[in-house]
């Protein structure tokens, strides 16, 4: 059995757990020392650090505090690290906690985070995912239960202070552009909330007011939400500082490309089983400035799909120039109206987007002004049969269930 480095206590706060942090900061002390080649256990709350719970009540996702997340684990030290080389990471195994066999998945408020449909999806909504083995599937959502294929949402190595710097300029930069926009364009420094690990008094306040926030991918690495990051992934991250500092959480049971819900996939608490090791110089020997992967060789197998596919105009019809997000948020609408004639309603067919292992592809970039992307929904996780026929949709559901919901106060 492999040795546990980091810990956690799903009862007690991460604010406790000095080896948990929740912002991006080359000052926070490395939580331990690894040597390369070393393999070994960490443990990890739920992005959230347990704000949501296990219920029918959607007043915890309305109201929940997004200055405290990510809670990540570490920043674990690997002896020999140094800028400029990679650090592999092999993902070895990953799973749920045996007391907490359960995930959730969910939509902010648009007056609290919002997501990628929160002018349609405005109210926030919840959604309970029970774990049965390597499956999963929810009260809230019935008729759908697919394989996880459980990976951790946030992975990544700290930054030297030069590219922290560079991280706050540009995206200050751009939420300046529109400082009152609901939801914000950025979401930048914020120190009430900031568990800088072991950083402790001034050195602690003086971290936390230009601690990155967690939300976004960079070129660390960090918030990508990548579903194939899975047993059996390798994935090399650039070093910036001495020991890489290697830290991860947020982990997901199942997930959709694009993570669309953004309280999105199916969260979880959990653990990790990996190994580290280094390649030296590696950054300039390959041309590596962001994290490159092989997936793992496990995935849900479903070789039959339904794809919807989304051009570059929107909802108002206002055409836009090879516009891949708008592209494939109509690909999205598109298969949320589709479910919607087999009687689920559109946060329960949303959520069945952010969950399940649909996948998503850029199909064209070329073709002026339209870019085109397209859903690739799996038939195979429907109790019913998804595809179109003479006879029209048959509704499996009449409307009894749906998601909790909680609307702004």
């Amino acid at each position: 059995m492999p040795e546990t480095l980091i810990k956690v206590d799903l009862d007690e706060s991460p604010f406790t757990n000095e080896k948990i942090h929740n912002r991006w900061h080359p000052d926070i002390p490395m939580a331990c020392w690894v040597e390369p080649g070393d393999d070994f256990r960490v443990e990890t709350y739920d992005w959230t650090g347990g704000q949501i719970k296990n219920d029918d009540d959607a007043a915890d996702v309305r109201d929940v505090d997004l200055n405290q997340v990510h809670f990540l684990s570490g920043p674990i030290g690997v002896k020999g690290a140094e800028p400029g080389d990679l650090l592999v990471v092999d993902i070895l195994d990953i799973g749920a906690f045996d007391n907490s066999l359960w995930g959730f998945n969910g939509f902010f408020s648009l007056n609290n985070g919002g997501g990628f449909l929160d002018q349609h999806f405005p109210s926030a909504q919840k959604s309970i995912w029970d774990f049965k083995g390597m499956f999963t599937q929810s009260r809230h959502v019935p008729g759908v239960k697919y394989a996880g294929l459980i990976h951790p949402g946030l992975i990544g190595c700290l930054p030297d202070h030069k590219m922290l710097e560079m991280w706050n300029t540009r995206e200050k930069k751009l939420n300046d552009t529109d400082p009152n926009r609901v939801p914000s364009l950025a979401k930048l420094p914020e120190t009430a909330a900031a568990h800088m690990g072991a950083l402790k008094g001034d050195a602690r306040d003086a971290a936390a007011a230009t601690g990155a926030r967690t939300v976004p991918p960079r070129e660390h690495g960090g918030n990508c939400d990548i579903k194939d990051l899975s047993r059996g992934s390798k994935i090399y991250f650039p070093v910036y500082v001495d020991g890489a500092g290697l830290s991860m959480g947020d982990l997901h049971f199942s997930q959709g490309d694009g993570e669309i819900t953004f309280c999105g996939a199916i969260e979880m608490a959990g653990w990790l089983h990996i190994k580290v090791s280094l390649l030296k110089g590696g950054m300039a020997k390959y041309g590596i400035k962001n994290p490159i992967f092989r997936p793992s060789p496990m995935a849900p197998k479903y070789d039959d799909y339904l794809i919807f596919e989304g051009i570059s105009v929107d909802e108002s019809g206002t055409q836009h120039y090879l516009d891949v997000t708008t592209a494939y948020r109509q690909a999205c609408l598109n298969a949320i109206e589709y479910l919607k004639k087999f009687g689920y309603s559109g946060a329960q067919a949303y959520s069945i987007l952010g969950t399940a292992p649909v996948q998503g592809h850029v199909s064209g970039v070329v073709d002026i002004p339209n870019a085109c992307a397209t859903l690739w929904l799996p038939t195979d996780i429907f109790e019913f049969d998804l595809m179109p026929g003479n006879d029209g949709p048959k509704k499996y559901l009449d409307g009894s269930i749906d998601m909790p919901i909680a609307h702004d106060l």
